[in-house]
């Protein structure tokens, strides 16, 4: 049993609820730290002062950015979720608040997603599906997805899964990150610089990138001129990667024949918005990496990552705070 006095031991603020819950399991560790669950500003304001660790567990609240003044303790900040862009103020980049994620947990979730996608457009089952709600009985020839080229921007854990799922279906992928090097995954990976040039090729577009200054608005007007017409295009990173007006002349016009989108400028999808009604649009209200069990596969690894704090050893996903995201080759696991 831990003798330590309760008020030697770290505190935790862990801040709002993900799936309407707070994390499961943290009971295990309630012997050697003080948990504080806060939902509100003035609570994280009155909690974040003692704090020497915060669990941001609904990844998308902007409270912690606001209430930093406040963190005169916090050394470590863990993000349940894969982008940290609502975290990530120039203040909290310039600290030496380090910043870890859930990099790992959503990789194979998000590739059966964008494969499934994938499918939904190469087999018309949105076509499929529409008929069956009129008892229309009307056959039709589909696609093949082997040997069409997807281009994948973003080679982080969740694009390398995606490419291995795809290549498995027989696609042809072409990887996209911040420069063009070698890579023992995708081969050869390509330049942001170069997508442009990428996507007059592509018969599927697949965004999963980070929010950052430099990925915010990537893809507008001008990349989807470039897309072939029979081209989708499919989402699964940030809203605020692509202009969503331009999107919609896009598809309005037949520049590129559909798209998957599992994000947005503005969540929930506003009623009445263009992209609900589209029969080439495949609307998914931000749940690609969300499976059974994922509350305690994010808790769970916040928990380990909070073992190895307390027994000194490094973290784990660690955030380059310039970058905006855990850079290198994410650790192969077995499958």
């Amino acid at each position: 049993m831990n003798t330590q006095p309760a008020d030697a031991y770290p505190t935790v603020v862990v801040i709002g609820e993900l799936g309407g819950q707070r994390p499961p399991g943290l009971g295990g560790i309630s012997d050697r730290v003080l948990l504080r669950y806060v939902d509100s500003g003035p609570e994280l304001e009155s909690a974040l002062p003692e704090a020497e660790i915060a669990l941001l567990w609904d990844f998308r609240s902007r409270l912690l950015g606001g209430s930093f003044h406040s963190a005169k303790a916090l050394r470590w900040v863990h993000v349940a979720g894969a982008g940290v862009d609502a975290l990530l103020t120039d203040e909290f980049a310039a600290s030496d608040v380090v910043i870890t994620n859930a990099r790992g947990v959503f990789d194979r979730s998000m590739a059966e997603t964008v494969a499934a996608m994938m499918l939904m457009f190469a087999k018309d089952m949105l076509t499929t599906i529409h008929l069956q709600t009129r008892e229309k009985w009307l056959h039709r020839e589909t696609e093949m997805l082997a040997d069409q080229t997807a281009v994948v921007v973003g080679a982080g854990g969740i694009g390398r899964a995606v490419n291995k799922t795809l290549r498995s279906l027989g696609v042809d992928v072409i990887g996209v990150a911040t420069v063009e090097r070698p890579d023992p995954d995708f081969g050869l990976l390509r330049s942001i610089d170069q997508l442009n040039a990428l996507l007059p090729d592509a018969d599927f577009v697949v965004v999963i990138l980070p929010l950052t200054e430099l990925t915010r608005g990537l893809f507008g007007a001008e990349q989807f001129m470039l897309m072939k017409p029979t081209a989708r295009f499919i989402n699964v990173g940030r809203g605020e990667l692509v202009d969503e007006d331009a999107l919609v002349t896009a598809l309005r016009s037949s520049e590129i024949a559909g798209a998957a989108l599992d994000v947005f400028r503005t969540e929930p999808l506003p009623p009445g918005h263009p992209l609900w009604g589209m029969p080439n649009v495949i609307v998914s209200p931000h749940m690609s990496a969300d499976f059974h069990g994922w509350l305690e596969a994010l808790s769970g690894q916040f928990v380990d990552n909070l073992e190895r704090w307390l027994t000194g050893e490094p973290l784990l996903n660690v955030v380059d705070k310039t970058r905006g995201y855990v850079p290198g080759i994410p650790e192969r696991r077995n499958p």
